[in-house]
């Protein structure tokens, strides 16, 4: 047979398309790992070694609970923001656990009763109802904000409106906060 046949060429041309492949797979992971290579840091000022472990959260058993490390290096801005997503993440937690509960105890929205429930449910929900959800989670999103600049700490969103929070002790309102997180971070 002649070294141009057709069976030569086609192998020759999938060992080429093998071989670029392979190194194509080899700089993806090369760029990959590059990625998570750890970036020349300045060095930090002493102004970001804040000592948070009196915050409002920090209570037996546990005290100040920061089990990734992320506030050893941060500024008070930066621990506000920390804290106000584990609180915003915190609350919804707690409601999805209060949903779970409430699903697997039989409760259903009329129209929902063939719905089953727990985890089985996402598989289940028909696209309006898809839509409702991404429409509240918008919603929600959008309002659950301090839109008037009056918040007094993280995940404060009364936005002007005072349902007797103002009235309490300042030892009443940390307990209360401290409540808050830590249900939110057993929900989590």
């Amino acid at each position: 047979p002649s070294p141009y046949s057709h069976n030569s060429i086609t192998s020759v041309v999938v060992k080429k398309t093998k071989i670029t492949m392979k190194c194509a797979i080899l700089a993806s992971l090369i760029a990959g790992a590059a990625a998570f290579a750890p970036a020349q840091k300045a060095a930090a000022s002493t102004a970001l070694n804040a000592d948070f472990s009196g915050e409002v959260g920090a209570q037996a058993p546990l005290g100040f609970f920061d089990p990734f490390g992320m506030t050893k290096r941060c500024d008070e801005d930066r621990f506000n923001q920390i804290r106000l997503v584990e609180v915003k993440h915190g609350r919804v937690a707690m409601l999805a656990v209060v949903g779970y509960l409430t699903t697997y105890a039989g409760v259903r929205f009329p129209g929902a009763e063939d719905i089953p429930a727990g985890f089985a449910a996402w598989g289940a929900l028909p696209g309006m109802v898809w839509a409702q959800m991404i429409a509240t989670w918008g919603m929600m999103e959008a309002a659950n904000r301090d839109s008037t600049g009056l918040s007094t700490f993280p995940g404060d969103f009364r936005n002007g409106y005072d349902f007797g929070w103002d009235k309490q002790s300042d030892e009443w309102k940390r307990r209360k906060r401290s409540i808050e997180v830590n249900n939110g971070r057993a929900a989590m």
